[in-house]
């Protein structure tokens, strides 16, 4: 039944990602048809992230409190209505408010998915099933880029938004239907929750009698370096995700057809690094008997060693070399993003992964409002992209030095002590 609960969060980032791209790959059309600059575009391609950002704190404490399956129904709903709503706009200022909202629909995604797969899967298992999940925010650009950009050239913008609205409706009510925590899903068997159980998953928040607060967690060093990494993942990550259709456009003289399918090369490549390196090879280390919180270490930091070559995209020029480049820096960063969701659930105290999670994911998202923010003028400013490409090699140096320095062993973190009972 995991893998089941499994394949449903992964959809879940499929869609939401989706939901996602459809704005990049319309741009250069949605640009011409509103009149809108590439300072401004930079505004609103931001504007998601400001929502996403800001709520990933109450987010996670509403997860924690409420749980996984009530805030996962509710969420999926909301991403319904702001991308058909999407589909009607007429100006800048509906689209932005409406890029807000897909903020707040979308903000638990990744908690919540960190939290679900804490409490279903067995530490030894862990890395796959993040890896799967996480996967999929890359598959969505290598595959939904190209399929965007043949509904875009065919039957306009609009239309994008309508096909991923649809896709949200079939999602929303596969989550309603079959979601539930381990302790309360009535297909479950008794061998699997055995297995599940024993093998270190963590519990549900009604199974902890003492939760550690938010301000104990707050104070943890840990918590702040895979934040800080994550916000150097993001960088890179929300850089391509809003700009590099049009940079393949506007600086490589691609048309849009073109530059879906040329997009399309580093997610895919992004997709297979989380899977097989970032998943798969090191759950076989792991389970070959390799210190865990090593093995963990060693491909965080090669794979944003690897993110550092975004910056020799700042030399392309072609489209195949720019690709190649940025390839290589996102197949890097996506070993790292599958270790780097793993956290959550690896280091939170017992019934504090929501609000782990969500607190790192505020951090790290910061970097979803500033990549496409400072993109944009800088793109405006220079009439090019290289120095945006630069800085993000720099971003991701400094995340680099965050998992080296910061983050120290990757285990539990001890709960907060319960303070003594007052004597009579």
């Amino acid at each position: 039944m995991r893998y089941v609960i499994l394949a449903l969060l992964a959809t879940g980032t499929l869609v939401n990602y989706l939901d996602r791209i459809n704005l990049t790959v319309s741009a250069p059309l949605m640009q011409a048809e509103f009149n809108i600059s590439d300072a401004q575009w930079g505004v609103l391609l931001s504007a998601f992230g400001w929502t996403y950002a800001l709520l990933q704190v109450p987010g996670g404490i509403f997860l924690d409190k409420v749980g996984i399956t009530w805030v996962g129904r509710v969420c999926s709903g909301l991403w319904v209505v702001a991308t058909f709503l999407t589909a009607t706009v007429s100006g800048l200022l509906p689209l932005f408010l409406l890029r807000l909202l897909l903020g707040v629909a979308e903000a638990p995604a990744f908690p919540m998915a960190a939290a679900a797969t804490s409490q279903w899967f067995p530490v030894r298992e862990r890395g796959l099933a993040t890896a799967s999940f996480d996967m999929t925010s890359k598959l969505s650009n290598a595959v939904g880029v190209p399929i965007m950009a043949v509904i875009v050239a065919s039957h306009g913008w609009r239309w994008a938004f309508i096909f991923t609205g649809v896709l949200s409706v079939g999602y929303a009510l596969w989550f309603w239907i079959l979601y539930r925590s381990p302790s309360r899903h009535p297909r479950l068997s008794a061998t699997e929750a055995t297995h599940i159980a024993s093998g270190g998953a963590q519990k549900a928040r009604d199974q902890v009698e003492t939760p550690s607060p938010m301000r104990y967690l707050v104070r943890q060093r840990k918590l702040w370096a895979i934040a800080f990494t994550l916000a150097a993942y993001n960088y890179t990550f929300f850089l391509f995700l809003t700009w590099l259709p049009t940079y393949l456009v506007r600086e490589m003289g691609l048309d849009v057809k073109g530059s879906g399918l040329y997009t399309a090369i580093p997610w895919l490549v992004g997709t297979l690094t989380a899977v097989l390196i970032g998943g798969v090879l090191l759950d076989r280390f792991i389970k070959a008997g390799r210190n865990p919180s090593t093995v963990r270490k060693v491909f965080l930091t090669v794979g944003l060693l690897m993110g550092t070559a975004v910056a020799g995209a700042m030399t392309a020029t072609t489209a195949a070399g720019a690709v190649a480049w940025i390839a290589v820096s996102l197949g890097g960063v996506c070993i790292a993003s599958s270790v780097i969701w793993s956290l959550p659930g690896l280091i939170a105290p017992p019934g504090a992964v929501g609000r782990v999670g969500s607190l790192m994911a505020f951090i790290g998202n910061l970097s979803s409002i500033a990549a496409p923010l400072v993109t944009g003028f800088v793109v405006e400013a220079t009439g090019s992209f290289a120095w945006a490409f630069g800085i993000a090699g720099g971003v991701v140096a400094l995340g680099l030095f965050s998992a080296l320095v910061l983050l120290g062993p990757i285990e539990q973190i001890k709960p907060a002590p319960v303070a003594a009972p007052a004597a009579a």
